[in-house]
């Protein structure tokens, strides 16, 4: 983000508002990857399944994005230090919730409500960066607060893991309300950022974008446990038959269409709006948010999936798990810190094209070496290569969005990233979970038509359509009372083999997904130079700079195409 053409100096500033952020980052970040890590000592002692587990993750992470919009209006306009500070005081009481937990219900609780106040907290930190820092520290500023969220992953997988194993998993998110005590500490030493009484929230987009999120939150949640069309017992109501799941989603994308009709209507009208549409004013930025939402879609998928394999089907305990996906995290750390070496070599559609196809050859390769042994070299080589075009993307198309659009809606940008992050990612695991789980029935009804020492009777008692990823002294303790025997023997190998051929499947259609979005990757902007402007947010009489057609790469000069704004 430095302007190569500039010989000013600017003076250095300390590093202490960047300690605050990238603490405060590993903070907001550590919850959802201590989850996954704890998954097997959560569903345990809560008496839950693993799916329920990536429920409570995406409440999280949806609850995020339902409020992430109106979080970077809400900061800019009381005050971002005030409003940030309230944020993780509210945050270390929801991670002390996850701690306490004594049931599912008050796990997603929880989990909802840190979701909810990440999203004050996420913009705050960009407005940190572009208040305290310019030029060269500007920049690697914004590097290490991209790369601060595969650091937490990191510590996550470390300090979650030796935790769930030794004294227990609930201690992660005591140490996470401790961290966030001296987050709250710190922050009192970072100056505060004037508030804008000129900017006016538009509380009903606001309204809008939240009812749509929320919608889309509770249907792809409900696909693994309510039916992905037609409707389970345990699905709160049905309509004529159909699942509710479904219909939540259809019902939030049509609320999703109200939301952009209402923006496209307030920019009309030269009114305020809680998000501007001139961050998406071309194709080319267009096709960053479906490169966006296509890689956070495949990348948390994976990440649930991973975990999932390693516990559930190789029976590995949370400190195994940890060591085991330290490499994937690294190379995420990695690519997402050194991606902007590149940036000068590269355009980024030629980077996005080759991230895609690295991330498709990994997921390919992982689905077909997966067995019982995760040691193996090609398992450790895919996920290697899975993290390194997974980083590379996620912080290639964030910093391209930013740089191609106006720089007076870098806050808009930051909001629309921190939607897409948590909107797809959060869909991600909900669809992942439901497609492993439905090829998980299908696989576990054709491997016990092909034993015949399994009896109809045991198949229609289990109910196969309803299974879940159970690990096979789960499945043999409810089986007690019900198979003995060779019966049991059976069941055991066709549960061992159902549930690794389901996630291979699960792993090739997520490789078959990121090929697709080679074709947006193909339109990617090219980057333009220069700082992040102090006032990330506008006031309603502020003049934006034009709409220009980012399409040309970096080293040729822009043609400037100003967009009209109808009347």
């Amino acid at each position: 983000m430095t302007d190569p053409g500039s010989t000013e100096t600017l003076p250095k500033t300390s590093w202490l508002p960047l300690i605050v952020v990238v603490l405060t980052q590993i903070q907001a970040s550590f919850a959802v990857n201590a989850l996954t890590v704890s998954m097997a000592g959560i569903t345990s002692d809560l008496d839950t399944p693993a799916t329920s587990v990536g429920i409570a993750i995406t409440a999280g992470t949806f609850a995020m994005a339902a409020f992430i919009l109106l979080g970077a209006k809400v900061g800019s306009r009381f005050g971002t230090r005030g409003v940030f500070q309230i944020a993780v005081a509210v945050h270390g009481l929801a991670m002390l919730g996850v701690a306490l937990s004594v049931s599912p219900a008050m796990l997603f609780i929880a989990q909802a409500s840190s979701g909810a106040v990440i999203a004050l907290i996420a913009p705050a930190l960009t407005v940190f960066i572009a208040t305290n820092y310019h030029g060269e520290q500007q920049g690697k500023a914004i590097g290490l607060l991209a790369a601060a969220i595969p650091a937490a992953g990191v510590l996550a997988l470390l300090v979650a893991g030796t935790f769930a194993t030794t004294i227990g998993w609930r201690w992660s998110f005591i140490l996470m309300v401790a961290l966030a005590v001296v987050n709250l500490l710190l922050s009192f030493l970072v100056k505060k950022v004037p508030a804008q009484p000129g900017l006016t929230i538009d509380w009903t987009g606001a309204l809008i974008a939240a009812v749509a999120v929320i919608l889309l939150s509770f249907g792809f949640s409900g696909l693994a446990t309510w039916g992905v069309w037609l409707a389970t017992p345990q699905a709160p109501f049905d309509v004529l038959g159909i699942s509710p799941a479904p219909l939540l989603v259809i019902a939030g994308l049509v609320v999703g269409q109200v939301f952009f009709s209402w923006l496209r209507r307030r920019a009309r009208e030269g009114g305020p709006r809680i998000f501007d549409l001139r961050v998406l004013a071309t194709g080319s930025e267009r096709a960053v948010t479906a490169c966006m939402a296509t890689m956070l879609f495949v990348g948390t998928a994976a990440n649930f999936l991973i975990p999932l394999y390693i516990q559930v089907v190789q029976g590995r305990s949370s400190i195994e798990t940890s060591f085991s996906i330290i490499p994937y995290t690294l190379s995420i750390f990695l690519a997402s810190t050194f991606v902007a070496y590149l940036y000068g070599r590269f355009t980024p559609r030629v980077l996005a094209t080759a991230g895609f196809i690295v991330v498709a050859s990994a997921l390919t390769l992982l689905a077909f070496t997966v067995r019982g042994e995760w040691s193996q070299g090609f398992v450790v080589s895919g996920l290697i290569l899975l993290g390194l075009g997974q980083g590379a993307i996620v912080a290639l198309v964030f910093n391209t969005l930013l740089s191609a659009a106006p720089k007076q809606l870098a806050g808009d940008v930051g909001a629309w990233r921190g939607l897409v992050h948590n909107l797809s990612g959060s869909v991600g695991i909900a669809v992942a979970s439901a497609f492993a789980v439905g090829t998980l029935s299908t696989m576990l009804l054709v491997g016990a038509q092909e034993h015949p020492e399994i009896s109809d009777e045991l198949i229609a008692q289990v109910n196969i359509n309803e299974a879940n990823f159970l690990t096979n002294e789960q499945l043999a303790a409810i089986l007690a009372d019900r198979a003995s025997g060779p019966e049991l023997d059976a069941a055991l190998a066709v549960n061992a083999e159902a549930r690794l051929q389901s996630l291979q499947i699960s792993l090739l259609g997520l490789a078959a997904f990121s090929l697709l979005a080679i074709v947006p990757a193909t339109r990617m902007p090219g980057r333009r130079e220069g700082d992040l402007p102090e006032k990330l947010e506008p006031d309603d009489d502020d003049e934006i700079d034009p709409v220009v057609d980012p399409t040309l790469d970096p080293v040729v000069e822009p043609v400037v195409e100003p967009v009209v704004e109808p009347t």
